[in-house]
C-alpha cells in the first residue's frame, strides 16, 4: 500500500485507550472518521477479548499518532493488499476471530 504523500497517521481512542490508526490528510478528516456510521457499527461489532470495541457511549476521539503508533500503521500498511481506495484501518489491539454464520 502507498502513502498519501500529504497524509499523516491518527490514531482513534475510544475512553482513552488507542485502538486504531489511519491515515488522513488533516485533523478535521481524521474527527469526521470518528463520526461515520459505519465506523460506529464495525467499532459496536467488533470484539477483543470478548468485549465490544465500543458501548455505543464511550467517549470516542482521534489524535495524532505516537511514533509507535505510526510505525506500527506503517508495518500494516506495507503488508496490506494493493490500495483500493478503502481507508486502512490498523487496529492496536488483537482483535477476536469473527464468529462464523452458523
Amino acid at each position: 500500500m502507498k502513502f498519501s504523500p500529504d497524509a499523516k497517521v491518527f490514531t482513534v481512542e475510544i475512553g482513552g485507550q488507542p485502538i486504531v490508526s489511519f491515515e488522513a490528510i488533516n485533523t478535521r478528516e481524521a474527527n469526521e472518521l470518528v463520526k461515520e456510521a459505519w465506523f460506529h457499527h464495525d467499532l459496536k461489532r467488533l470484539t477483543s477479548k470478548s468485549v465490544a470495541l465500543w458501548d455505543g457511549v464511550s467517549a470516542i476521539r482521534s489524535r495524532p499518532a505516537s511514533e509507535q503508533e505510526a510505525e506500527r500503521y506503517s508495518q500494516f500498511a506495507a503488508e496490506a493488499a494493493e490500495e483500493s481506495g478503502d481507508i486502512l484501518l490498523a487496529f492496536l489491539i488483537d482483535l477476536d476471530a469473527p464468529m462464523s454464520a452458523p
